[in-house]
């Protein structure tokens, strides 16, 4: 019962922060709409604008990727498997759903997908083994640079 008390308490947290969310990014966006149109003064002045404009335009795409995390856990929510992770199906312990509520993975699996740029990755696309002209069965080729022949004459 402790863990549906939690998980109805992050869903209050996750709607405020949601609303939070969609009333800053009004603002921002017309913010940044208010930058385009006021071309006047001097490059001083545009720079000026130009780097605020930046930073706005930053918040915004820092804020809207939140954002989708906020709404995909909602639908998670609705759909009954918030909290359990997409890489391993088991339950995300609430500590980390305190701390990041709109978290879909355990941390070992978010570890092992900001190493190997997948849940499951060791071995899979991305990993540099395959690029390797060393055997595959798990041999080392050690390279001595006496062995590597360089022309420094051009």
């Amino acid at each position: 019962m402790a863990r549906r008390d939690a998980l109805l308490r992050l869903h209050k947290a996750l709607t405020t922060r949601r609303d939070e969310l969609r009333a800053r990014l009004g603002g921002e966006l017309n913010e940044l709409r208010n930058y385009r149109a006021g071309d006047t003064g001097d490059s001083a002045d545009l720079a000026f604008d130009s780097s605020g404009e930046d930073v706005t335009s930053q918040l915004v795409e820092i804020e809207s990727r939140e954002l989708l995390q906020i709404e995909r856990s909602l639908n998670r929510l609705k759909q009954g498997n918030y909290g359990i992770c997409e890489g391993c199906a088991k339950k995300i312990p609430l500590a980390r759903l305190d701390a990041l509520p709109f978290s879909s993975t355990c941390i070992a699996c978010q570890r092992e997908y900001e190493l190997y740029g997948e849940i499951g990755g060791r071995g899979g696309p991305g990993s540099w083994d395959k690029i390797s002209d060393a055997p595959s069965m798990g041999e080392d080729r050690e390279v001595n640079l006496s062995d590597l022949e360089m022309d420094f004459s051009k």
